[in-house]
């Protein structure tokens, strides 16, 4: 197997006495999806600002086309070409498509003038590339859906050389139809050599797209696995802590007994979970 674009080994951040993450490892390979997986509190949003140089990590390895690395400042990690696409998407709504596309990083000709033409053709093709057709690049971003100004954030960090693309959540806030939108720019991206770390809390999202999933619970991993070693029912049942649904079914048994409705209705989610 090729060298991963990025390698963390057993990676730990502790603020003071306090330990956000510990002992996570995973790997990033070019033309593959890592999905980072676990509910609000796991570890999630502290990961991501490691691999993009938000904030150092206290333990362990970060390693980045084989050499080990300690970001100080996102920059550096933006210059290995590690880019992160948060939730929030930082757009500037009445703006033009074409304007938040190259938004910091406008070209310019003679005198400083800006190179409208170049911008809104760069744009239309760029997004074509990666299966997007907008009619006018013109309108404001903010009419868009939600789905749309995510695929066009996505282009925009591809087409500004990331190889690595983190994906902050890029489905939470989305309906079903556009969350299908975003997962299918995702598989193109990684189908273009892409090495994309998508963040949910959806195993039925990440599933799909997915080559390797690794699970966060409250800080720490609850694995780290292929998709050929795992199934969506068995990364589904990780994902709502099918052991500890169990457990708490048996003492509901035995406290409230065998017949109980209670003890009848968890039983029956923890098999539900398990089932194909």
């Amino acid at each position: 197997m090729s060298t991963p674009l990025i390698e963390v080994e057993k990676i730990g951040k502790r603020y003071g006495n306090i330990i956000a993450l510990a002992d996570v490892s995973t790997s990033v390979h070019a033309g593959e999806v890592t999905c980072v997986l676990g509910d609000n509190g796991a570890g999630k949003s502290t990961f991501i600002k490691i691999l993009s140089g938000a904030h150092p990590h206290s333990d362990g390895r970060l390693v980045v086309d084989g050499e080990e690395r300690h970001f100080a400042s996102p920059r550096e990690a933006l210059a290995l070409g590690i880019a992160t696409v948060y939730q929030d998407l930082a757009v500037v709504p009445l703006m033009p498509v074409w304007r938040n596309f190259f938004l910091g990083s406008e070209p310019t000709r003679r005198f400083g003038r800006l190179d409208t033409g170049l911008m809104k053709k760069t744009t239309k093709s760029e997004l074509a590339a990666m299966g997007i057709d907008l009619r006018d690049v013109d309108q404001p971003i903010g009419t868009l859906s939600g789905g749309e100004r995510q695929c066009v954030a996505i282009a925009r960090a591809v087409y500004f050389g990331a190889r690595v693309l983190i994906l902050d959540e890029p489905t939470a806030a989305l309906g079903v139809k556009q969350s299908g939108v975003v997962l299918r720019y995702v598989a193109r991206a990684r189908d273009r050599g892409l090495g994309v770390v998508f963040i949910t809390h959806n195993p039925h999202h990440a599933y799909p797209v997915g080559d390797r999933f690794m699970l966060l619970r409250r800080g720490r991993s609850m694995g780290d696995h292929p998709k050929s070693e795992i199934t969506l029912p068995e990364l589904t049942a990780l994902m709502a802590g099918g052991a500890e649904l169990e457990a708490l079914s048996h003492e509901l048994a035995a406290e409230l007994g065998e017949d109980s409705a209670v003890a009848q209705e968890l039983s029956s989610e923890v098999s539900d979970l398990r089932s194909p």
